[in-house]
């Protein structure tokens, strides 16, 4: 039996809907990078979250050592110091003695200078809240220098970011807030042109967010190798094992202050703990 034949036609391509002619190749790329770099800046600002973050959990606990231990400790080098200049007036001629007492008086000043004033509130530990934190991320990814190209426009957000580092430090939301609403209304904020123009801004945009993203890892592998970050994990771990290792680095120093002090009122005696 014969069979019949089937006209097959290909069926025509499907119109485009009433309205909306279809994306031109530029368009498509653009909506891709867009979509690209959106995903790197809120992941650049996480990162920012986190490396402002530690900044200034690093700065809270200086400030806290500083208070507790480093204040000790330029009173201890101001009563070695003492101990120095007396042996050396005792022995004018003694040379040694003379240099002894210059480097011991330099140490104190660099001692009390790097601990600062002291003052009778103890520091607070730095402990920011879900909105401190939501508020520094808009701020990251909405007028951060490295999402723009504009010359003045960089300046600007520059000293906003640098502002905004200093009010997430001291945990002032409403500063925050105020940091976003005055760059959302400023005219540097508005922009617009062609698709291809828009289309090389944002690939350059994506260059520097992952250039951004490089600096703030090296950032980051400088402060946690820093000696500083090293005490304070080592104060955190002994709090957890219920040990205070700065009261006990207090206990230690003041146990040498009570023997320059009764050094300094006796030379001549030996030395032992009062």
């Amino acid at each position: 039996m014969a069979l019949k034949s089937v006209d097959v036609r290909p069926e025509p391509a499907a119109a485009p809907a009433a309205g909306k002619p279809p994306l031109k190749p530029e368009d498509q790329e653009l909506a891709r990078k867009l979509e690209e770099q959106a995903a790197l800046e809120a992941e650049l600002a996480e990162r920012e979250l986190r490396a402002a973050s530690l900044r200034a959990e690093l700065s809270a606990f200086e400030r806290r050592y500083l208070h507790f231990v480093g204040s000790r400790y330029a009173e201890l080098d101001e009563w070695k110091a003492q101990i120095a200049e007396q042996l050396a007036r005792e022995q004018p001629g003694n040379e040694r003695f003379r240099e002894t007492a210059r480097e011991a008086r330099a140490r104190a000043g660099e001692t009390k200078s790097a601990a600062g004033e002291k003052t009778s509130q103890e520091p607070r530990t730095f402990q920011p809240s879900r909105e401190l934190k939501r508020l520094y991320r808009e701020v990251a990814k909405r007028v951060h220098p490295d999402f723009t190209s504009d010359r003045e426009d960089r300046v600007q957000r520059q000293e906003l970011m640098a502002e905004a580092n200093q009010a997430y430090e001291r945990g002032d939301e409403a500063r925050l807030a105020r940091i976003l609403i005055d760059y959302e209304c400023s005219p540097e904020s508005v922009h617009g042109e062609g698709p291809g123009a828009e289309l090389i801004r944002v690939i350059r945009r994506l260059s520097q967010v992952r250039g951004r993203g490089a600096e703030i890892e090296a950032e980051m592998q400088g402060l946690m190798g820093s000696e500083l970050y090293q005490l304070k994990s080592r104060v955190e771990e002994a709090e957890q094992n219920g040990r205070d290792v700065l009261k006990e680095m207090v206990e230690q120093i003041e146990t040498q202050i009570a023997v320059a002090k009764q050094r300094l009122a006796n030379p001549h005696l030996p030395l032992k703990p009062s």
